[in-house]
Protein backbone atom coordinates (compact mmCIF):
# COMPACT_ATOMS: atom_id res chain seq x y z
CA UNK A 1 0.00 0.00 0.00
CA UNK A 2 1.56 3.37 -1.02
CA UNK A 3 1.96 6.29 1.37
CA UNK A 4 -0.71 8.44 -0.38
CA UNK A 5 -3.33 5.79 -0.01
CA UNK A 6 -2.36 5.26 3.63
CA UNK A 7 -2.76 9.00 4.28
CA UNK A 8 -6.22 9.03 2.68
CA UNK A 9 -7.34 6.03 4.74
CA UNK A 10 -6.00 7.71 7.86
CA UNK A 11 -8.07 10.81 7.12
CA UNK A 12 -11.13 8.67 6.56
CA UNK A 13 -10.63 6.89 9.86
CA UNK A 14 -10.19 10.24 11.67
CA UNK A 15 -13.38 11.53 10.01
CA UNK A 16 -15.25 8.41 11.03
CA UNK A 17 -14.03 8.84 14.60
CA UNK A 18 -15.10 12.50 14.57
CA UNK A 19 -18.56 11.56 13.27
CA UNK A 20 -18.77 8.89 15.90
CA UNK A 21 -17.95 11.42 18.64
CA UNK A 22 -20.30 14.16 17.50
CA UNK A 23 -22.95 11.89 15.98
CA UNK A 24 -24.76 12.53 12.76
CA UNK A 25 -27.70 14.11 14.64
CA UNK A 26 -25.35 16.56 16.38
CA UNK A 27 -23.70 17.50 13.11
CA UNK A 28 -26.90 18.01 11.18
CA UNK A 29 -29.20 19.07 13.99
CA UNK A 30 -32.69 17.86 14.79
CA UNK A 31 -35.77 19.49 13.26
CA UNK A 32 -37.80 18.95 16.40
CA UNK A 33 -35.27 19.45 19.17
CA UNK A 34 -32.98 22.31 18.23
CA UNK A 35 -32.68 25.29 20.53
CA UNK A 36 -32.47 27.94 17.83
CA UNK A 37 -32.03 31.67 18.27
CA UNK A 38 -32.84 33.69 15.16
CA UNK A 39 -34.78 33.22 11.93
CA UNK A 40 -33.00 33.36 8.59
CA UNK A 41 -34.10 36.89 7.87
CA UNK A 42 -33.18 38.10 11.35
CA UNK A 43 -35.59 39.28 14.05
CA UNK A 44 -38.40 41.49 12.67
CA UNK A 45 -37.84 45.18 13.30
CA UNK A 46 -40.37 47.99 13.26
CA UNK A 47 -39.23 50.11 10.34
CA UNK A 48 -40.23 53.75 10.38
CA UNK A 49 -43.06 54.44 7.94
CA UNK A 50 -43.87 58.14 7.44
CA UNK A 51 -47.34 57.34 6.07
CA UNK A 52 -48.20 55.16 9.08
CA UNK A 53 -46.84 57.82 11.43
CA UNK A 54 -49.07 60.45 9.81
CA UNK A 55 -52.11 58.17 10.01
CA UNK A 56 -51.46 57.55 13.72
CA UNK A 57 -51.24 61.32 14.31
CA UNK A 58 -54.49 61.86 12.39
CA UNK A 59 -56.26 59.13 14.40
CA UNK A 60 -55.08 60.70 17.66
CA UNK A 61 -56.39 64.11 16.49
CA UNK A 62 -59.79 62.60 15.61
CA UNK A 63 -60.04 60.92 19.03
CA UNK A 64 -59.25 64.24 20.72
CA UNK A 65 -61.91 66.05 18.68
CA UNK A 66 -64.46 63.31 19.45
CA UNK A 67 -63.75 63.62 23.19
CA UNK A 68 -64.31 67.38 22.98
CA UNK A 69 -67.66 66.84 21.24
CA UNK A 70 -68.68 64.31 23.92
CA UNK A 71 -68.10 66.94 26.60
CA UNK A 72 -70.07 69.47 24.57
CA UNK A 73 -72.95 67.01 24.18
CA UNK A 74 -72.96 66.26 27.91
CA UNK A 75 -73.35 70.01 28.55
CA UNK A 76 -76.43 70.11 26.29
CA UNK A 77 -77.90 67.10 28.11
CA UNK A 78 -77.44 68.86 31.45
CA UNK A 79 -79.14 71.96 30.05
CA UNK A 80 -82.09 69.84 28.86
CA UNK A 81 -82.44 68.22 32.30
CA UNK A 82 -82.36 71.64 33.98
CA UNK A 83 -85.09 73.00 31.70
CA UNK A 84 -87.23 69.89 32.21
CA UNK A 85 -87.06 70.48 35.96
CA UNK A 86 -88.29 74.05 35.56
CA UNK A 87 -91.80 75.33 34.94
CA UNK A 88 -93.61 73.91 31.91
CA UNK A 89 -93.96 77.02 29.78
CA UNK A 90 -93.40 77.85 26.14
CA UNK A 91 -90.05 79.53 26.74
CA UNK A 92 -88.62 76.48 28.50
CA UNK A 93 -90.15 74.13 25.94
CA UNK A 94 -88.47 76.02 23.10
CA UNK A 95 -85.20 75.99 25.07
CA UNK A 96 -85.50 72.20 25.37
CA UNK A 97 -85.95 71.92 21.62
CA UNK A 98 -82.96 74.21 21.01
CA UNK A 99 -80.71 72.15 23.29
CA UNK A 100 -81.97 68.88 21.82
CA UNK A 101 -81.24 70.19 18.33
CA UNK A 102 -77.77 71.37 19.37
CA UNK A 103 -77.11 67.96 20.98
CA UNK A 104 -78.23 66.15 17.82
CA UNK A 105 -76.07 68.37 15.62
CA UNK A 106 -73.11 67.69 17.91
CA UNK A 107 -73.86 63.99 17.66
CA UNK A 108 -73.92 64.37 13.88
CA UNK A 109 -70.44 65.94 13.95
CA UNK A 110 -69.24 63.16 16.26
CA UNK A 111 -70.52 60.44 13.93
CA UNK A 112 -68.77 62.08 10.98
CA UNK A 113 -65.51 62.14 12.96
CA UNK A 114 -66.04 58.51 13.98
CA UNK A 115 -66.44 57.63 10.30
CA UNK A 116 -63.24 59.49 9.42
CA UNK A 117 -61.41 57.82 12.33
CA UNK A 118 -62.61 54.37 11.24
CA UNK A 119 -61.57 55.04 7.65
CA UNK A 120 -58.08 56.01 8.88
CA UNK A 121 -57.87 52.87 11.01
CA UNK A 122 -58.87 50.79 7.98
CA UNK A 123 -56.20 52.50 5.86
CA UNK A 124 -53.67 51.77 8.60
CA UNK A 125 -54.68 48.12 8.66
CA UNK A 126 -54.43 47.94 4.85
CA UNK A 127 -50.84 49.21 5.03
CA UNK A 128 -49.96 46.84 7.87
CA UNK A 129 -51.50 43.89 6.01
CA UNK A 130 -49.54 44.77 2.85
CA UNK A 131 -46.31 45.01 4.89
CA UNK A 132 -46.93 41.66 6.56
CA UNK A 133 -47.73 40.03 3.22
CA UNK A 134 -44.42 41.32 1.87
CA UNK A 135 -42.58 40.05 4.97
CA UNK A 136 -44.21 36.63 4.60
CA UNK A 137 -43.25 36.53 0.91
CA UNK A 138 -39.59 37.31 1.72
CA UNK A 139 -39.56 34.80 4.56
CA UNK A 140 -40.89 32.06 2.27
CA UNK A 141 -38.27 32.88 -0.38
CA UNK A 142 -35.47 32.74 2.18
CA UNK A 143 -36.74 29.44 3.57
CA UNK A 144 -36.95 28.00 0.03
CA UNK A 145 -33.31 28.97 -0.68
CA UNK A 146 -32.14 27.56 2.66
CA UNK A 147 -34.06 24.30 2.17
CA UNK A 148 -32.59 23.93 -1.32
CA UNK A 149 -29.07 24.38 0.04
CA UNK A 150 -29.70 22.03 2.93
CA UNK A 151 -31.16 19.46 0.53
CA UNK A 152 -28.07 19.60 -1.72
CA UNK A 153 -25.62 19.36 1.20
CA UNK A 154 -27.77 16.72 2.86
CA UNK A 155 -27.08 14.31 -0.03
CA UNK A 156 -23.43 14.09 1.07
CA UNK A 157 -22.17 11.94 3.89
CA UNK A 158 -20.06 13.44 6.63
CA UNK A 159 -16.98 11.73 5.22
CA UNK A 160 -17.73 13.13 1.72
CA UNK A 161 -18.01 16.61 3.20
CA UNK A 162 -14.74 16.16 5.05
CA UNK A 163 -12.91 14.92 1.94
CA UNK A 164 -13.94 18.11 0.07
CA UNK A 165 -12.29 20.29 2.70
CA UNK A 166 -8.63 21.16 2.94
CA UNK A 167 -8.43 20.57 6.67
CA UNK A 168 -10.38 19.41 9.70
CA UNK A 169 -11.21 22.99 10.82
CA UNK A 170 -13.00 23.69 7.54
CA UNK A 171 -14.95 20.49 8.03
CA UNK A 172 -16.09 21.60 11.51
CA UNK A 173 -17.00 25.04 10.10
CA UNK A 174 -19.14 23.36 7.45
CA UNK A 175 -20.86 21.20 10.06
CA UNK A 176 -21.55 24.32 12.17
CA UNK A 177 -22.81 26.17 9.10
CA UNK A 178 -25.27 23.40 8.29
CA UNK A 179 -26.39 23.21 11.90
CA UNK A 180 -26.97 26.99 11.99
CA UNK A 181 -28.81 26.78 8.67
CA UNK A 182 -31.07 24.10 10.07
CA UNK A 183 -31.72 26.20 13.18
CA UNK A 184 -32.43 29.25 11.05
CA UNK A 185 -34.98 27.35 8.97
CA UNK A 186 -36.82 26.20 12.10
CA UNK A 187 -36.78 29.72 13.54
CA UNK A 188 -38.01 31.12 10.23
CA UNK A 189 -40.86 28.63 10.06
CA UNK A 190 -41.94 29.63 13.57
CA UNK A 191 -41.64 33.30 12.67
CA UNK A 192 -43.64 32.70 9.50
CA UNK A 193 -46.38 31.00 11.50
CA UNK A 194 -46.60 33.99 13.85
CA UNK A 195 -46.74 36.45 10.96
CA UNK A 196 -49.48 34.47 9.23
CA UNK A 197 -51.49 34.38 12.49
CA UNK A 198 -51.03 38.15 12.79
CA UNK A 199 -52.18 38.57 9.20
CA UNK A 200 -55.35 36.55 9.87
CA UNK A 201 -56.03 38.70 12.97
CA UNK A 202 -55.49 41.93 10.98
CA UNK A 203 -57.88 40.79 8.25
CA UNK A 204 -60.47 39.95 10.90
CA UNK A 205 -59.98 43.41 12.44
CA UNK A 206 -60.41 44.96 9.01
CA UNK A 207 -63.72 43.11 8.53
CA UNK A 208 -64.87 44.34 11.95
CA UNK A 209 -63.91 47.90 11.03
CA UNK A 210 -65.91 47.62 7.81
CA UNK A 211 -68.96 46.44 9.76
CA UNK A 212 -68.46 49.31 12.20
CA UNK A 213 -68.20 51.75 9.30
CA UNK A 214 -71.44 50.43 7.78
CA UNK A 215 -73.19 50.91 11.14
CA UNK A 216 -71.82 54.45 11.45
CA UNK A 217 -73.12 55.26 7.96
CA UNK A 218 -76.57 54.06 9.06
CA UNK A 219 -76.31 56.13 12.25
CA UNK A 220 -75.35 59.16 10.18
CA UNK A 221 -78.45 58.84 8.00
CA UNK A 222 -80.68 58.33 11.05
CA UNK A 223 -79.12 61.30 12.83
CA UNK A 224 -79.59 63.55 9.82
CA UNK A 225 -83.29 62.64 9.84
CA UNK A 226 -83.45 63.26 13.60
CA UNK A 227 -81.99 66.76 13.13
CA UNK A 228 -84.58 67.43 10.45
CA UNK A 229 -87.38 66.14 12.74
CA UNK A 230 -86.20 68.26 15.64
CA UNK A 231 -86.17 71.42 13.55
CA UNK A 232 -89.67 70.57 12.35
CA UNK A 233 -90.87 69.88 15.92
CA UNK A 234 -89.92 73.36 17.07
CA UNK A 235 -91.60 74.94 14.06
CA UNK A 236 -94.73 72.87 14.74
CA UNK A 237 -94.91 74.04 18.37
CA UNK A 238 -94.52 77.66 17.29
CA UNK A 239 -97.17 77.18 14.60
CA UNK A 240 -99.64 75.40 16.91
CA UNK A 241 -99.30 77.99 19.66
CA UNK A 242 -98.81 81.07 17.49
CA UNK A 243 -95.93 81.74 19.89
CA UNK A 244 -98.54 82.45 22.55
CA UNK A 245 -97.97 81.30 26.13
CA UNK A 246 -101.73 81.17 26.75
CA UNK A 247 -102.31 78.93 23.72
CA UNK A 248 -99.36 76.75 24.74
CA UNK A 249 -100.84 76.24 28.20
CA UNK A 250 -104.23 75.40 26.69
CA UNK A 251 -102.73 72.79 24.36
CA UNK A 252 -100.57 71.49 27.19
CA UNK A 253 -103.62 70.94 29.40
CA UNK A 254 -105.48 69.23 26.55
CA UNK A 255 -102.54 66.94 25.77
CA UNK A 256 -102.23 65.95 29.42
CA UNK A 257 -105.99 65.36 29.67
CA UNK A 258 -105.99 63.08 26.62
CA UNK A 259 -102.90 61.16 27.78
CA UNK A 260 -104.32 60.66 31.29
CA UNK A 261 -107.65 59.53 29.83
CA UNK A 262 -105.93 57.06 27.49
CA UNK A 263 -103.78 55.66 30.32
CA UNK A 264 -106.82 55.20 32.57
CA UNK A 265 -108.86 53.63 29.78
CA UNK A 266 -106.07 51.18 28.85
CA UNK A 267 -105.54 50.17 32.49
CA UNK A 268 -109.28 49.63 32.99
CA UNK A 269 -109.76 47.62 29.79
CA UNK A 270 -106.79 45.44 30.77
CA UNK A 271 -108.72 44.28 33.85
CA UNK A 272 -112.18 44.11 32.28
CA UNK A 273 -111.17 42.20 29.15
CA UNK A 274 -108.90 39.73 30.94
CA UNK A 275 -111.68 38.90 33.38
CA UNK A 276 -114.01 38.34 30.43
CA UNK A 277 -111.50 36.15 28.56
CA UNK A 278 -110.16 34.17 31.51
CA UNK A 279 -112.10 31.04 30.48
CA UNK A 280 -112.26 31.73 26.76
CA UNK A 281 -110.75 28.71 24.99
CA UNK A 282 -110.12 30.54 21.71
CA UNK A 283 -108.17 33.27 23.47
CA UNK A 284 -106.27 30.87 25.71
CA UNK A 285 -105.22 28.84 22.66
CA UNK A 286 -103.31 31.83 21.22
CA UNK A 287 -99.58 31.19 21.71
CA UNK A 288 -97.72 34.48 22.17
CA UNK A 289 -94.39 32.91 23.06
CA UNK A 290 -93.75 30.84 19.90
CA UNK A 291 -92.78 33.73 17.60
CA UNK A 292 -92.19 36.50 20.12
CA UNK A 293 -93.24 40.03 19.12
CA UNK A 294 -92.65 41.32 15.60
CA UNK A 295 -92.14 44.99 14.74
CA UNK A 296 -95.55 46.61 14.15
CA UNK A 297 -94.06 48.83 11.42
CA UNK A 298 -90.84 48.21 9.48
CA UNK A 299 -87.90 48.36 11.88
CA UNK A 300 -86.63 51.92 11.84
CA UNK A 301 -85.08 54.65 13.95
CA UNK A 302 -86.39 54.97 17.50
CA UNK A 303 -87.17 58.66 17.92
CA UNK A 304 -88.05 58.36 21.63
CA UNK A 305 -87.23 55.52 24.00
CA UNK A 306 -89.05 54.01 26.96
CA UNK A 307 -88.89 56.54 29.85
CA UNK A 308 -86.57 58.57 27.63
CA UNK A 309 -84.79 61.27 29.68
CA UNK A 310 -84.56 63.36 26.49
CA UNK A 311 -88.27 63.14 25.70
CA UNK A 312 -89.25 66.73 24.83
CA UNK A 313 -92.48 66.67 26.87
CA UNK A 314 -91.14 64.77 29.86
CA UNK A 315 -92.09 67.56 32.24
CA UNK A 316 -95.70 66.91 31.22
CA UNK A 317 -95.78 63.09 31.37
CA UNK A 318 -93.40 60.13 31.40
CA UNK A 319 -93.00 58.37 28.05
CA UNK A 320 -94.35 54.80 28.53
CA UNK A 321 -93.53 53.59 25.00
CA UNK A 322 -91.06 53.67 22.16
CA UNK A 323 -91.71 55.96 19.21
CA UNK A 324 -90.77 54.33 15.90
CA UNK A 325 -90.24 56.54 12.86
CA UNK A 326 -92.86 55.63 10.25
CA UNK A 327 -94.20 57.58 7.30
CA UNK A 328 -97.75 58.84 7.53
CA UNK A 329 -100.10 56.02 6.51
CA UNK A 330 -97.67 53.10 7.07
CA UNK A 331 -99.57 49.82 7.67
CA UNK A 332 -99.54 48.83 11.36
CA UNK A 333 -99.34 45.09 12.03
CA UNK A 334 -100.29 43.20 15.17
CA UNK A 335 -97.05 42.48 17.04
CA UNK A 336 -98.55 39.19 18.22
CA UNK A 337 -101.79 37.28 17.90
CA UNK A 338 -104.46 38.52 20.30
CA UNK A 339 -107.82 40.10 21.01
CA UNK A 340 -108.85 43.69 20.19
CA UNK A 341 -109.67 45.13 23.61
CA UNK A 342 -110.05 48.80 22.70
CA UNK A 343 -110.37 50.90 19.54
CA UNK A 344 -110.32 54.63 20.28
CA UNK A 345 -111.00 57.00 17.41
CA UNK A 346 -110.02 60.47 18.56
CA UNK A 347 -111.44 62.11 15.44
CA UNK A 348 -109.90 65.03 13.63
CA UNK A 349 -108.16 66.57 16.65
CA UNK A 350 -108.02 63.82 19.27
CA UNK A 351 -105.61 60.99 20.05
CA UNK A 352 -106.45 57.63 18.41
CA UNK A 353 -105.13 54.25 19.55
CA UNK A 354 -105.67 50.51 19.35
CA UNK A 355 -105.15 48.11 22.26
CA UNK A 356 -104.62 44.35 21.88
CA UNK A 357 -104.44 41.86 24.74
CA UNK A 358 -102.34 38.72 24.47
CA UNK A 359 -101.69 35.70 26.64
CA UNK A 360 -99.02 35.61 29.37
CA UNK A 361 -100.31 38.89 30.84
CA UNK A 362 -99.07 40.94 27.86
CA UNK A 363 -100.84 43.66 25.92
CA UNK A 364 -99.84 46.11 23.18
CA UNK A 365 -100.93 49.67 22.42
CA UNK A 366 -100.57 51.44 19.05
CA UNK A 367 -100.89 55.23 19.23
CA UNK A 368 -101.33 58.19 16.81
CA UNK A 369 -103.14 55.94 14.33
CA UNK A 370 -104.61 57.72 11.32
CA UNK A 371 -106.90 54.85 10.25
CA UNK A 372 -108.33 51.78 12.02
CA UNK A 373 -108.90 48.41 10.30
CA UNK A 374 -110.27 46.31 13.19
CA UNK A 375 -113.16 46.37 15.61
CA UNK A 376 -113.34 45.72 19.31
CA UNK A 377 -113.74 42.02 20.19
CA UNK A 378 -112.00 40.93 16.96
CA UNK A 379 -109.32 38.25 17.10
CA UNK A 380 -106.18 39.11 15.15
CA UNK A 381 -103.20 37.04 14.06
CA UNK A 382 -99.59 38.10 14.28
CA UNK A 383 -98.66 40.38 11.38
CA UNK A 384 -102.27 41.22 10.50
CA UNK A 385 -102.80 44.86 9.46
CA UNK A 386 -104.85 46.60 12.15
CA UNK A 387 -104.57 50.22 10.97
CA UNK A 388 -102.35 52.95 9.53
CA UNK A 389 -99.78 55.06 11.34
CA UNK A 390 -100.12 58.80 11.77
CA UNK A 391 -98.66 61.50 13.96
CA UNK A 392 -98.49 64.26 11.37
CA UNK A 393 -99.56 67.40 13.29
CA UNK A 394 -103.13 68.40 12.55
CA UNK A 395 -104.09 65.04 11.01
CA UNK A 396 -106.72 62.59 12.22
CA UNK A 397 -105.72 60.66 15.35
CA UNK A 398 -102.49 62.56 15.92
CA UNK A 399 -103.67 64.42 19.01
CA UNK A 400 -102.08 67.63 20.33
CA UNK A 401 -98.33 68.20 20.61
CA UNK A 402 -97.24 65.47 18.24
CA UNK A 403 -93.98 66.39 16.51
CA UNK A 404 -94.13 64.35 13.30
CA UNK A 405 -95.13 61.03 11.72
CA UNK A 406 -94.33 58.02 13.92
CA UNK A 407 -95.91 55.10 15.75
CA UNK A 408 -96.26 55.24 19.52
CA UNK A 409 -95.85 51.59 20.56
CA UNK A 410 -96.36 50.19 24.06
CA UNK A 411 -95.98 46.73 25.52
CA UNK A 412 -97.55 46.16 28.94
CA UNK A 413 -97.07 43.31 31.37
CA UNK A 414 -99.95 42.79 33.79
CA UNK A 415 -101.13 46.29 32.87
CA UNK A 416 -97.78 48.00 33.59
CA UNK A 417 -95.77 49.54 30.70
CA UNK A 418 -92.44 47.80 30.05
CA UNK A 419 -89.64 48.45 27.57
CA UNK A 420 -90.89 47.17 24.21
CA UNK A 421 -87.32 46.68 22.96
CA UNK A 422 -86.93 43.84 25.47
CA UNK A 423 -89.70 41.92 23.65
CA UNK A 424 -89.39 42.78 19.98
CA UNK A 425 -87.59 40.33 17.68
Amino acid sequence: MNSGLKLKLTVIVIAALVVGVFGVAAAWGSISGLDFSKPLGGEPTAAADPELDQINQDIAAKKQAIDALKQKQEAYQRAIAEKQAEKADLKNQLAIFDNRLASLQTSLEKIKLNIEETQLEMKKLDLEIAAKEEEIKREKEQIAVALSLLYKEGDKTDIEIMLTKDNFVEYLDQVKHLKDLNSGIIASLDNLKQKQAGLVADRSDLADKQASLNKLQEDLSANQLAVKDEKGAKEIILSQTNASEAEYQRLLAEAKRQQDAAAADIANMEKVVRARLSKNQKFNAIDTSAEGFVWPVPKNTITAYFHDPDYPFRQIFEHPAIDIRAGQGTPIRAASGGYVARVKDGGAKGYSYIMLVHNDGLSTVYGHVSAISVNEEDYVSQGQVIGLSGGMPGTRGAGPFTTGPHLHFEIRLNGIPVNALDYLN
